[in-house]
């Protein structure tokens, strides 16, 4: 069970975290996760150069690290990435020195002060110290093109049905998602530039220092 749209109360229960960026101007922020991966980022690549679109990639670490070419591809091509831990840690069901060791890890390979935790899951006491090192990026649409009971047809209606100017909409860009990226992704960029919009990476809006190096408060009293 996942909500393709955010609704506002949540949205507002969470004030220090970006679920969108405000705007009367036509303008989407469209965001990859869990790449990159040879088989799917460099076709996500070649559909955002067709409209000069600028995305934001947060990368796994692990990833980053089997595939430095492909990560510097994205970085090559203009797009921004964010750190999203090194092994796609559930925060819920992680310890914090863990948690926070294994985005230091990632830190390493993604030289970024964006953040996003991997299914959306942070606890309050991982939020309250990440927050002081990163801008925590959620989003406000969520494509659901990881759900495999969902039809193409139906994601991309997600999308469009929900989007508006200033929303962060999620996609992946793995092996997962692959079919259905296929499909949608082309479809979305088409409809939004024939709609006027822009593509737009997110807005960096705090100037966080990442967590690359040892931090005093990670260790266990």
């Amino acid at each position: 069970m996942y909500l393709v749209h955010t609704p506002q109360i949540i949205q507002s229960l969470f004030p220090r975290f970006t679920w969108r960026m405000p705007s009367d101007e036509k303008v989407v922020h469209l965001t990859f996760d869990d790449g990159p991966i040879p088989e799917v980022t460099p076709w996500v690549l070649e559909q955002l150069d067709r409209y000069d679109a600028k995305a934001t990639f947060f990368c796994v670490g692990h990833n980053v690290d089997k595939h430095p070419d492909v990560y510097e591809q994205v970085v090559e091509a203009g797009h921004l990435t964010g750190n999203h831990t090194y092994h796609h840690l559930d925060g819920w069901n992680t310890d914090n020195i863990t948690y926070f060791h294994n985005i230091r890890k990632a830190a390493r390979k993604v030289n970024s002060n964006l953040f996003r935790p991997p299914y959306g899951r942070i606890l309050p006491s991982q939020a309250q110290f990440l927050k002081r090192h990163y801008q925590v990026v959620l989003w406000d649409v969520l494509s659901g093109d990881f759900d495999p009971a969902l039809s193409p047809e139906d994601c991309l209606n997600n999308v469009l049905r929900h989007v508006r100017p200033g929303s962060i909409v999620v996609f992946h860009d793995s092996l997962k998602t692959m079919k259905t990226l296929q499909y949608v992704l082309p479809r979305v960029l088409a409809h939004l530039d024939a709609q006027g919009y822009r593509f737009e990476v997110v807005p960096q809006t705090v100037e966080a220092e990442p967590v690359a190096a040892p931090v005093p408060v990670l260790q266990p009293a």
